[in-house]
């Protein structure tokens, strides 16, 4: 319940992104194809999957479609470390990766020759008795056993070995034995990887890249007899999306039917409002069971970890009492009374009534108890006493409830209760002061995401967020699929969209576009292009908006006719279905430049959703700081855009985590 479930955070993002692709690849109409929805994976992989000169970037086209499956999974879910895959991946429902996968497995292309190897005959030697023969004195078997005779892959799990670059081989040999990609047990990567040298480890990759690949590179047939030693044929690590999955099962009453009609009722309703409180998206680590607890979010006062929700008796909620979770949510104190951190944003969910907490309780208590020991927080002193707390809590914190407004709707009074108890949208759009504190809950002015690299937009500004000049059915499109006529989910709304917003009621969606329509600020008419705001900073609101020099523009310029325009357009008109405008995309022209410098930098989907399951993607830019610093300052500058410059000073500290 840590992360706000940001509505509208990204609320005319519209993919803000510039697509990297040379404009022979893409027609004038967009066709409507799996092939073009994925250039999001072969702006990295290669053209149809086939890999690029970059030695990190593996061949995709071909793999066992389980295996591709799996790892799409792992990287998604924590199993695979990868911070940009993770990224692109975590707005992805099961079923399209499992669509990616099968689309990529199907591809049947011929591979380029191997390269000529540089290592010493000796090295090559040992790489070849590892890969066809192993070393029975290690206990170490050859790779043929598991991944075929021919080294193309066994379907379908195990991969192909050939065609792979060296470098791309070493480092996932050494991620193997580092830890950082792992299986479930029986993890015997792990275990062969723990059995040889380092000079092992380099020898089989520089046998392997060597090897011409076979005319038929096909995977073998499935084995009638298991190998000895199942290499990564064991099941994905759990997700964090199947939290969302988990929950959405669950606020259906079959989940409870073991329950007296009230009880189960009750748990139905607490699945419901745990999904729009987004409860899961920080209280389940990545790979680890729903409502488990132990993801850390980064603050600027340290990383606080999100504790346990299952009612496991030791490490969980399985002693405290319906009592004890109200006081938690009402008054920001534990079953012990100890006063909580407030990035458990109890500020907000002091105004959830009494008669949800039960219901969510309700919930939680039905959930299988995990054993999973809260990990302890890493903040820097004093943030981590009580007394600082006691001190925060005075100045900051006044226990409270939402009474309806009179002359408003019930609908009015529902968004209200939603967006600023259960949703806690303030705390991501809100600005805060130097202690965390929110300078005004009910006014979500926009403010930089602290440690995440994002700016919420505000939801007042027209420039911003505002949707006061939407339709009512605009918004909720946007709340239920990701995506709308005038702006789509990127970054973190992505997964809120995936995880939460979809899955809300009609009335509900109604209610909070409802109120996000009549917060205060003053609207575009109709006539008034967002392209005609005032200049804008390319930094924080309170940076000066720096101009762009000709050298910078027309660098850009260049760029952008060659990477970009085939996707958004010659004059950044986009294409209806596919890509978004850039002229007059307030995401471009907002004064914080953060959103589209992350995704330029990350790359990114819209959410799966059921109402739009195959999303196109947007690749990661390979391009250095300096050339994306030229290109997005072309685009916030041109087609009517008057925005300020960005500079490659700030794009390297996004990429570095440093702003």
């Amino acid at each position: 319940m840590l992360l706000a479930i940001l509505l509208a955070c990204w609320l005319g993002l519209a993919g803000a992104g510039l697509a990297q692709t040379t404009p022979a690849t893409i027609s004038a109409k967009v066709p409507d194809t799996l092939a073009q929805r994925l250039m999001a994976c072969t702006g990295c992989h290669g053209a149809q999957g086939r890999a690029t000169p970059l030695g990190y970037f593996p061949r995709i086209a071909g793999k066992p479609a389980d295996y591709l499956y799996r790892q799409l999974l792992n990287f998604r879910d924590g199993g695979r470390t990868h911070a940009i895959m993770a990224t692109l991946l975590q707005p992805l429902s099961d079923d399209y990766l499992r669509e990616i996968a099968g689309h990529f497995a199907s591809l049947n292309l011929p591979y380029p020759p191997s390269p000529a190897s540089s290592a010493e005959p000796a090295v090559l030697a040992r790489g070849r008795q590892l890969a066809l023969q192993g070393d029975d004195t290690r206990k170490v078997p050859a790779c043929v056993a598991c991944h075929g005779a021919a080294l193309t892959g066994v379907a379908p799990s195990w991969p192909a070995l050939l065609g792979l670059p060296r470098d791309y081989l070493t480092v996932q040999l050494g991620s193997w034995r580092s830890g950082q990609r792992r299986a479930s047990a029986p993890d015997c990567m792990a275990l062969i990887v723990s059995r040889l040298s380092g000079d092992d480890l380099s020898a089989v990759a520089a046998w392997l890249a060597a090897q011409p690949v076979p005319a038929d590179s096909r995977p073998a047939p499935r084995l009638p007899k298991p190998p000895p030693l199942p290499c990564g044929s064991a099941a994905p690590l759990p997700g964090v999306a199947a939290a969302a999955k988990a929950a959405a099962a669950a606020s259906a009453p079959t989940r409870a039917s073991g329950l007296a009609p009230a009880a189960s009722a009750a748990v139905a309703r607490g699945a419901y409002l745990a999904l729009a409180g987004n409860c899961a998206g920080c209280h389940t680590s990545p790979g680890g069971p729903p409502y488990a607890g132990g993801r850390g979010i980064a603050t600027p006062f340290g990383t606080v970890f999100a504790g346990n929700l299952t009612p496991d008796a030791k490490t969980g909620l399985g002693g405290w009492t319906g009592d004890d979770f109200w006081q938690a949510l009402h008054q920001g104190r534990g079953r012990d009374g100890r006063r909580l951190l407030p990035v458990f944003p109890y500020t907000a969910y002091t105004l959830v009534t009494r008669a949800d907490s039960d219901d969510l309780w309700a919930y939680l208590q039905s959930l299988a108890p995990v054993t999973q020991v809260n990990q302890a927080h890493a903040l820097r002193f004093p943030y981590d006493t009580q007394a600082a707390l006691a001190v925060w809590q005075t100045l900051f914190f006044t226990p409270g409830k939402l009474p309806p407004e009179p002359g408003r709707s019930l609908a009015w009074n529902r968004g209200a209760y939603l967006v600023q108890g259960l949703g806690h949208c303030a705390a991501c759009h809100g600005s805060r002061n130097l202690l965390g504190a929110l300078d005004n809950a009910t006014q979500p002015g926009g403010g930089p995401l602290a440690q995440q690299g994002w700016y919420a937009p505000s939801l007042l500004s027209p420039h911003e967020a505002g949707v006061a000049d939407w339709t009512q059915a605009e918004v909720v499109q946007l709340l239920r699929t990701g995506r709308a006529p005038r702006g789509s989910a990127l970054g973190p709304m992505a997964e809120v969209v995936q995880r939460s917003t979809q899955f809300l009621s009609e009335p509900d969606l109604n209610a909070i576009a409802e109120y996000l329509r009549a917060m205060p600020g003053q609207a575009l008419s109709a006539s008034t292009p967002a392209a005609s705001a005032p200049p804008l900073a390319s930094g924080t609101r309170s940076e000066p908006a720096p101009a762009a020099n000709e050298r910078q523009l027309a660098q850009g310029a260049k760029l952008y006719s060659s990477h970009c325009a085939a996707c958004h357009g010659d004059q950044g008109q986009g294409q209806a279905g596919a890509y978004p405008p850039l002229a007059g995309n307030r995401a471009v022209t907002m004064s914080s430049a953060t959103n589209p410098v992350r995704v330029l930098l990350q790359g990114g989907f819209t959410p799966a959703t059921a109402g739009h399951p195959r999303p196109h993607g947007m690749p990661p830019a390979l391009l250095d700081d300096d050339d994306i610093a030229a290109v997005l300052s072309f685009a916030r500058q041109s087609w009517g855009n008057r925005a300020g410059a960005v500079s490659g000073l700030m794009v390297r500290r996004l990429r570095e985590g440093s702003e």
